[in-house]
């Protein structure tokens, strides 16, 4: 291993031109819409813009996407974000998504929260990260609680899932060295 944003099985890297595709079937299954909270198809050229984009400053885009990557073929696995990034208070948000239900609960969101935790932590020097997470979202809040994060509050009725309205739990990690 020669970078801390890679362990034995998995590496996170920028996101290149070549992911336009697997970007396009990520963000366009409906599937990952009710976590994402989209509500329109992106096209490929919005998608092209927004990797064109991370290339930019996070000081100016106040976010970035990293792929995460299975180490012994290359194939994506899923993205790990960090949104509303804030500079002054040293904290954001994390979003993560492993794509196909056969490569879930085979511990590749657990590692790249953590290697995207010791990134935050130890290179960008935040304080805290923090996420939201649907109140009936199990698996979600396991992972993120197994690995550092803790519920802080609760937004009631605060998702309108097409029937009704469900709630949300606010989570975040502290920086230990801070």
């Amino acid at each position: 291993m020669n970078t801390l944003l890679e362990n034995k099985r998995i590496r996170l890297r920028a996101m290149e031109p070549e992911d336009l595709e697997v970007l396009y079937l990520w963000e366009n299954d409906p599937r990952h819409w009710k976590v994402s909270q989209t509500l329109i198809p992106f096209s490929k050229f919005t998608l092209k813009q927004f990797i064109k984009q991370s290339t930019n400053d996070l000081y100016t885009t106040r976010q970035f996407r990293l792929m995460i990557i299975r180490r012994n073929d290359d194939h994506p696995l899923g993205a790990i974000d960090l949104f509303d990034f804030d500079p002054y208070h040293k904290r954001g948000g994390v979003g993560i998504l492993i794509h196909d239900e056969n490569d879930r609960n085979k511990g590749y969101a657990s590692e790249a929260l953590q290697l995207f935790k010791e990134y935050c932590f130890g290179h960008l020097k935040l304080h805290q990260l923090y996420c939201h997470i649907a109140t009936d979202n199990q698996a979600s809040l396991r992972l993120f609680t197994g690995n550092g994060f803790t519920v802080i509050g609760e937004k009631k009725e605060w998702l309108f899932n097409g029937n009704g309205y469900s709630s949300e739990w606010m989570l975040q990690c502290i920086n230990p060295s801070s």
